[in-house]
């Protein structure tokens, strides 16, 4: 079985190989990658750029996982699955107000209305506290992963204690997902999206 992922940062490769390693070694991920969509993508998707993303998913042999959430939604209309997706359907099953960590302005708006999408659906609308931290996405963009991840959690921890009533936090993009490790103390479910989603996806292509 075939599962084609896409990405916009090489670092994905291995991030979701680990994943498959462990939970189904037998899966094949044909991992394809361009950088050049999520830039381009910052001041808003085209319809150049839709015609491109739409193209790649069509011709992709089984599923097909967008691991960019700034892509999620033109990647979702074409035909795949969105990396948050089961990430938000978790996060509305806790019952409570989420803080919703992003790095990306260009995130926010997608991941919000997917998280809104998945509390309608359960029918539990909950208060959304969004935790904005641009600062540190050059550290991702550098490599830095062990400094992102730190920068991350740390923000998140002081967040969920100023705010009191955290029934889960939301790591909305992929490449946060490093920081979920170092919150394992923090008392509040800490979602990120890889694991989640390769599961979901391997569920649909077993199906």
């Amino acid at each position: 079985m075939k599962i084609t992922l896409l990405h916009t940062a090489d670092v994905h490769r291995e991030r979701f190989d680990r994943i498959r390693d462990r939970i189904a070694p037998d899966m094949i991920l044909k991992h394809v990658v361009r950088p050049r969509w999520l830039q381009r993508a910052q001041d808003g998707i085209d319809a150049a750029l839709e015609q491109e993303i739409a193209g790649v998913i069509a011709r992709a042999p089984g599923p097909v996982l967008c691991t960019c959430t700034t892509l999620g939604p033109v990647a979702e209309s074409a035909g795949a699955m969105r990396v948050d997706w089961p990430m938000m359907r978790a996060a509305a099953g806790a019952q409570g107000p989420v803080l919703m960590a992003f790095c990306l302005e260009s995130t926010y708006a997608p991941s919000l209305a997917l998280l809104e999408r998945a509390l309608a659906e359960q029918g539990t609308p909950q208060k959304v506290y969004p935790l904005p931290m641009p600062q540190y996405w050059p550290l991702f963009e550098a490599g830095e992963t062990d400094a992102f991840d730190a920068v991350i959690a740390g923000e998140v921890r002081q967040a969920v204690a100023a705010q009191g009533d955290v029934a889960a936090v939301v790591l909305a993009q992929a490449s946060m997902s490093g920081a979920a490790a170092r919150l394992e103390d923090l008392g509040v479910p800490v979602l990120s999206s890889p694991e989640l989603a390769l599961r979901a996806v391997l569920d649909v292509a077993g199906g």
